[in-house]
């Protein structure tokens, strides 16, 4: 009987693998004694865990086959106070994946979730290095690194060209505007000048479109004013008509600007 056993064990349709099923037959002792049907109960069983192990190996084989690699060289860049969000992506391993940061730092905002989604709002510009893992549910488990580098930057570029002065009765100077983003936009500027009444005037206004990846546009800006103590602000909006997005920038002097004769 038992030889008889292991010659059915050993057959599979589109060969069969003996040692495997012999493995399990020789921790079973059959007894003469028992009913013929409780041998057949046996003989099934021992038939579906023999079909099970190999099925799993070979599950197991063709999960391993694919060894574990991440995608990810480079990172499109995030802007400044605007919602970001991306994916980490890798191939090969058994799944589920699992990611981590080990070593180096977010910006401020952005986190990296076990799913190997990068989101967030990020609130400071700059580049930031990072080492990402990830690890598969392999035993033992196979993790891979990389790493990366996520580049914030302000949508909308303001900074001063020719710092703010006085010259006779006269406030004026220039900013420079840079588009840093991936799409054309229209920009409106305009400077004001408050007294100390609180009396605001207009020293400069200025609307076009600024091209994509323009790193320096420069704006002037001037006006003859009555006497006073003067704060400036200067506010610039740049709206994208097709994501419907809209990019703010402001400078303000710290000093205020005397006009000690009036026009």
């Amino acid at each position: 009987m038992h030889s008889a056993l292991e010659n059915h064990l050993a057959y599979r349709e589109g060969g069969g693998d003996a040692e495997g099923c012999k493995t399990i037959i020789t921790s079973v002792s059959f007894r003469p004694k028992k009913p013929v049907e409780h041998q057949h109960v046996i003989l099934l069983t021992l038939c579906c865990l023999c079909i099970f192990a190999g099925a799993a190996g070979a599950q197991q084989g063709a999960a391993t086959g694919e060894p574990l690699v991440i995608r990810n060289t480079s990172l499109p860049k995030a802007y400044l106070k605007q919602h970001y969000e991306t994916r980490l992506e890798a191939h090969g391993g058994i799944t589920p994946l699992r990611w981590e940061i080990t070593e180096g730092t977010l910006p401020t905002g952005v986190v990296l979730g076990i799913d190997g989604v990068l989101s967030g709002i990020p609130s400071e510009t700059g580049e930031f290095k990072f080492t990402v893992a990830v690890t598969d549910s392999g035993r033992p488990a196979v993790q891979r690194n990389q790493q990366l580098v996520l580049t914030v930057v302000a949508p909308l570029m303001v900074q001063w060209g020719r710092y703010p002065k006085v010259k006779g009765q006269r406030l004026e100077g220039s900013i420079i505007v840079s588009n840093q983003t991936e799409q054309d936009f229209d920009l409106t500027a305009i400077m004001m000048a408050v007294n100390e009444t609180g009396r605001a005037t207009a020293i400069g206004y200025q609307r076009f479109s600024v091209k994509k990846g323009d790193t320096g546009t420069e704006i002037p800006f001037g006006e003859n004013l009555p006497q006073g103590s003067y704060e400036l602000n200067v506010d610039a909006v740049a709206e994208v008509a097709a994501t419907n997005s809209i990019y703010r920038a402001r400078l303000v002097p710290k000093e205020r600007f005397q006009l000690v004769q009036g026009p």
